[in-house]
């Protein structure tokens, strides 16, 4: 319990006591001016009936003070529920944006790969021919050479 409860609570109880040991004096009449006019009636009877209903008049201004702080509290988690929502959507929207973004980028990559690859086999092609041409050039040469060798030695 809080202190404010335990203080309210306190107060009551002393009031009640203090009402139940002083009961006679509480209903004794006694002339009471209303500043009109005066009439007879117990004085601490009414300004206990009067205490009552102030209490009762506080009690229900916190509740109704309490239920709009509800309401209000409520209304503001319903807002924050909505941004949370909205905020959610832009991420996902981004992460949307960004994975396009990211196979865009490696489409591209991709297709630049591809295509350096084949460039590299066309000069590779280019290349083995190039050197089969050249290797087929020196084996007729040797073959020249070797012919000639060969009919030189039938000649000697």
């Amino acid at each position: 319990m809080q202190l404010r409860s335990i203080v309210l609570v306190l107060t009551t109880l002393a009031i009640a006591v203090l009402a139940v040991f002083n009961w006679a004096a509480l209903s004794a009449t006694v002339p009471v001016y209303l500043g009109v006019t005066t009439l007879e009636a117990p004085l601490g009877l009414l300004m206990l009936g009067l205490t009552g209903l102030l209490a009762i008049v506080g009690v229900v201004y916190v509740l109704s003070l309490q239920g709009s702080v509800l309401l209000e509290t409520r209304r503001h988690t319903k807002e924050l529920q909505a941004q949370r929502e909205l905020a959610d959507k832009a991420e996902a929207s981004r992460f949307t944006e960004l994975r396009a973004f990211l196979e865009t980028q490696h489409q591209q990559m991709h297709t630049a790969l591809l295509a350096r690859m084949d460039h590299l086999e066309t000069r590779l092609a280019a290349r083995a021919q190039e050197s089969d041409n050249t290797t087929a050039a020196y084996v007729g040469q040797l073959e020249k050479h070797l012919r000639a060798r060969g009919a030189d030695m039938h000649l000697v």
